[in-house]
């Protein structure tokens, strides 16, 4: 993400953040984000899924959205054990959704297909072994995969033309996987059928029919 005027301080956010993106009231990020909300909401209504398995769920705003959305449908959320996430989570009860501590890269412990959409935005840039995760994804979901990564190299060259972590050549604290369009792809085809790749500046958005 390339918002240059977050005001909150690193310690501050939640685990695997460096600013509230969805509550950024910058307006170059605005209109990034409406992009990115846009091509999801695409995508996720072409899935139309009554389970839903949020990995990286983050604070859980979109995971809460989506629990609204397919009520009574089930939707759980996962993420790092986190006191911050912890206190954003105890706002967000709904009878049928679920947000709980997990280290994915140890294993997700869900049954084979048990959910019929499994999700990973803006999450596996940031995990050890994404390959694993996205095999485990693959496995628990019984119709599609719905993933989202930052678009490399372009995140890390916008971040350096506008002078952020000039340090690291641009990249993102925290990001320690990259992929290009083609390359996530490639991970993802081994699992299914990518049945949409869309690019939604500065991002990629896949979705995969496993089922």
């Amino acid at each position: 993400m390339t918002d240059a005027s977050a005001t909150a301080a690193p310690g501050d956010v939640p685990t695997g953040n460096t600013y509230d993106k969805y509550g950024s009231t910058n307006p170059v990020v605005r209109r990034l984000m409406d992009g990115f909300e846009g091509t999801l909401e695409q995508l996720f209504s072409q899935a139309a899924p009554k389970s839903i398995l949020d990995i990286g769920c983050g604070e859980g705003v979109l995971t809460e959205q989506w629990a609204e959305r397919i009520s009574p449908g089930r939707v759980v959320g996962l993420d790092l054990d986190d006191p911050k996430l912890a206190s954003h989570w105890q706002a967000r009860g709904r009878d049928n959704l679920e947000l709980r501590a997990l280290d994915v890269t140890a294993g997700i412990p869900y049954a084979d297909n048990e959910f019929e959409l499994v999700t990973a935005t803006e999450v596996l840039e940031h995990v050890p072994g994404p390959e694993k995760v996205v095999a485990e994804m693959a496995r628990i979901a019984s119709r599609y995969v719905l993933v989202s990564v930052p678009h490399e190299p372009l995140w890390r060259v916008l971040n350096v033309a506008r002078g952020a972590y000039l340090k690291d050549l641009g990249n993102t604290p925290g990001h320690i996987n990259h992929w290009s369009k083609r390359g996530l792809v490639s991970l993802l085809a081994k699992h299914g059928e990518v049945v949409e790749a869309r690019s939604p500046f500065p991002w990629t958005m896949l979705l995969v029919r496993v089922g």
